[in-house]
């Protein structure tokens, strides 16, 4: 084996050995778009604003890959030295038994002892490490979307004795002198926007108000059912997951009994026969043949996907130019703290 090929064979071993997978830990990035004619689902993080901070905190681009961490219980071993962050649900964070502080970049050494404990309030949190996870796209993306078999680790959750490898920085001398020297200045702006992190980081609530924008089915709901619809408890069902939250409240009947199968966006809200809304999220199917009487509003989806079984949902309509508007606020506020861009989802 030459000298290249030994190099290689080390830097793949530049990781994490997952001694403890959890409930459900999945490799994503921001996800799998423009794919849908070719029937795979976009996939990325649920709560994607968390997602994007903990690669700001690790002063990563905002789509290098992570680990999005459902309910908890994700331990690994590290065999580098790297910084790492956790954002999202409120999760303890240990390394070798000492507990660490989320929304905070951390440093970890080789040898080093990584435990996220079961989730307090919220329920997916997000692990970035420094460079990113280093894991083959597929289809432009490294997300894991388990129906479908594809991305992150063999288009599968995370299990015990993976390994997953971390980007290495391959600068040359000069370049690390020059890094090193950009880092040094950029210090305290870093220092400041850690704390504007902290200062704007969400809470999660197990009651919560999903906007909704009427879509182009509405007329198939009388305004007697849209008006049971908007000022009505809704629960989260034990029938929760990555495709979908099921919803159990009173029952809203639209006046057709289907559609033909169409595309399906993010956040729609689909009525099926027995009444109970299901809204859609990140690995929902890209067709479906259930009336939709809206969507819920991007910006709020987080919400959504931090909440448990039994959690209360209430929604109350927003016209599209008082979207259009919160859009734009929102892009501003997370410009200020580093965020790029916000989630416009839909393929």
């Amino acid at each position: 084996m030459n000298s290249s090929s030994n190099k290689a064979n080390s830097e793949m071993h530049l990781g994490f050995r997952v001694t403890s997978p959890g409930m459900l830990s999945l490799l994503q990035d921001l996800g799998r778009f423009g794919q849908h004619h070719n029937g795979l689902t976009t996939g990325g993080p649920v709560d994607c604003n968390a997602f994007k901070l903990a690669n700001l905190l690790c002063t990563n681009d905002e789509n290098l890959t992570a680990i999005e961490i459902s309910l908890g219980g994700l331990e690994f071993e590290s065999n580098i030295d790297t910084i790492i962050a956790v954002t999202g649900a409120d999760m303890p964070f240990t390394i070798n038994g000492r507990k660490q502080p989320l929304w905070q970049s951390v440093s970890i050494n080789k040898g080093d002892k990584v435990a996220i404990g079961f989730a307090k309030t919220g329920v997916r949190s997000y692990l970035a490490v420094k460079g990113g996870f280093k894991v083959k796209p597929m289809f432009g993306s490294t997300s894991t979307v388990v129906r479908e078999h594809i991305g992150g680790i063999r288009g599968d959750k995370l299990a015990v004795g993976d390994l997953l490898p971390c980007n290495s920085d391959k600068s040359t001398s000069v370049e690390t002198a020059i890094k090193s020297e950009k880092e040094s200045q950029n210090q305290k702006q870093c220092q400041s926007q850690t704390h504007n992190i902290v200062k704007n980081k969400p809470s999660y609530h197990n009651e919560v108000t999903l906007r909704v924008i009427l879509g182009y089915q509405q007329d198939a709901f009388s305004n007697v059912q849209k008006q049971l619809f908007f000022s009505s408890e809704y629960q989260v069902s034990d029938s929760f997951d990555r495709m979908g939250y099921r919803l159990e409240g009173p029952t809203i009947k639209p006046n057709i009994n289907g559609i033909l199968s169409e595309g399906i966006c993010l956040g729609a809200i689909q009525v099926p026969p027995n009444g109970q809304p299901i809204v859609l999220l990140n690995d929902r199917q890209t067709i479906g043949g259930y009336p939709k009487i809206g969507s819920v509003f991007s910006i709020d989806l987080a919400k959504l996907g931090q909440c448990k079984t039994g959690a209360k949902i209430m929604f109350e309509q927003i016209s599209i130019e008082d979207a259009h508007n919160l859009l734009h606020l929102e892009r501003y506020k997370h410009e200020k703290i580093g965020i790029k861009t916000i989630p416009f989802l839909s393929s």
